[in-house]
């Protein structure tokens, strides 16, 4: 029997690392473990609501010093703990009391990489050789994470690993109706998403007998929305009314569950991801959507160059709506490459669903907390 002690934003924080996070520790924690956590939250709270696979035994308060103690000494009751780094979850410049909280674990430590800078200014640069350094063993979800630690960062790259992001399979049938074509966009929206470039791609389309329906499925970002409210939101709803395709953009603001969000994927004919981001390694949106058997057209950032060069997909310019509706209008064009891009998408999520991604993490978690005890 073992504890995995989880730092991070978690459930009901509707985020993509919460969400990360407790499918790690499903994945991680059998029914003879546990899996605890310490929540990462700006404001103290009232209550410590669980997440549906962690049990919420303390709050770290960004900023309060008294917390972090708090926190540390929660951890230190695991066997092993898994760290999320993404230097917007965390107080202090660059997230960096994180640090503080670290140099007070004396258990073993899993650093999991959600963000690495290919340009990290100095102190950014600094945070995360710290974490690294002060890890047993830290995690990156892509080669191209990899490659920019070995290249970029200070680091004993034989304590960095590569494990895929892990996807949960979308349960069901795939119900693509050929008469309806649906795009779809989903994860956790605000700026910076590109949305407004695939609005503009759904333009370049309109001469299509079969005209496409541009469905954005996702709730805004909690910390989006804490500070400047719906206004993305609005202004694409603006954007698809200015470019007259406001009947054929659908948006489904509201946060979905599992089965919810898999209905959307089993109806689209492909996953459009239009980042504006150039320097994203890990992206769990398109993960999921490669593993599903969805096609995919997504801007060329790193992950995305590196996941669809096996033909799940294809990767186009960035901020060019003209390439999206080319790629777009190929794939509706061509169902035999379409399923040919199925089938290579979903050979590949089948070695990175969660319980092999977890086994994973439980052969590292068990390997370092042997060596601390020997």
């Amino acid at each position: 029997m073992a504890t995995f002690g989880f730092l991070s934003s978690l459930p009901p924080t509707r985020c993509g690392l919460a969400t990360f996070t407790d499918a790690l520790a499903g994945a991680m924690a059998t029914r003879s473990d546990n899996a605890i956590g310490v929540r990462v939250v700006d404001a103290p709270q009232a209550d410590l609501p669980n997440a549906a696979h962690v049990t919420v035994v303390a709050t770290l308060v960004n900023g309060d010093p008294a917390s972090v103690a708090a926190a540390a000494t929660c951890l230190n009751a695991a066997d092993v703990a898994v760290v999320q780094h993404e230097y917007g979850i965390y107080g202090g410049p660059d997230g960096d009391e994180v640090l503080d909280l670290m140099a007070q674990l004396h258990v073993p430590i899993i650093a999991v990489l959600h963000t690495v800078l290919d340009r990290p200014h100095a102190h950014q640069k600094h945070v995360i050789e710290e974490v690294m350094r002060r890890a047993d063993v830290s995690v990156v979800m892509s080669q191209a994470g990899l490659d920019l630690i070995r290249d970029t960062y200070d680091a004993d790259i034989s304590r960095v690993v590569l494990i895929p992001h892990g996807v949960a399979p979308v349960t069901g049938v795939l119900e693509t109706s050929e008469d309806a074509p649906i795009v779809l966009t989903w994860g956790i929206i605000g700026p910076g998403k590109g949305i407004e470039w695939g609005i503009k791609a759904m333009a370049h389309l309109s001469d299509l007998s079969a005209r496409p329906t541009y469905r954005v499925v996702g709730s805004t970002h909690p910390k989006v929305l804490a500070h400047a409210g719906e206004t993305y939101r609005t202004s694409l709803i603006e954007g698809a009314r200015r470019l007259g395709v406001e009947g054929t953009v659908e948006f489904y603001g509201e946060y979905l569950t599992r089965e919810e969000l898999s209905r959307h994927v089993r109806a689209a004919s492909l996953v459009l991801l239009p980042y504006d981001s150039t320097t994203q390694v890990t992206s769990g949106v398109l993960a999921e959507a490669v593993a599903s058997g969805i096609p995919v057209v997504a801007t060329a950032f790193p992950h995305a160059v590196e996941l669809l060069a096996n033909g799940a997909g294809i990767v186009v310019p960035h901020r060019d709506p003209v390439a999206m509706a080319r790629a777009i209008r190929w794939i509706l064009a061509h169902p035999d490459d379409a399923q040919e891009m199925s089938r290579v998408g979903m050979a590949w999520g089948a070695q990175t669903h969660w319980p092999a991604v977890g086994a994973r993490y439980r052969a590292i978690a068990s390997k370092i907390a042997k060596v601390a005890a020997a």
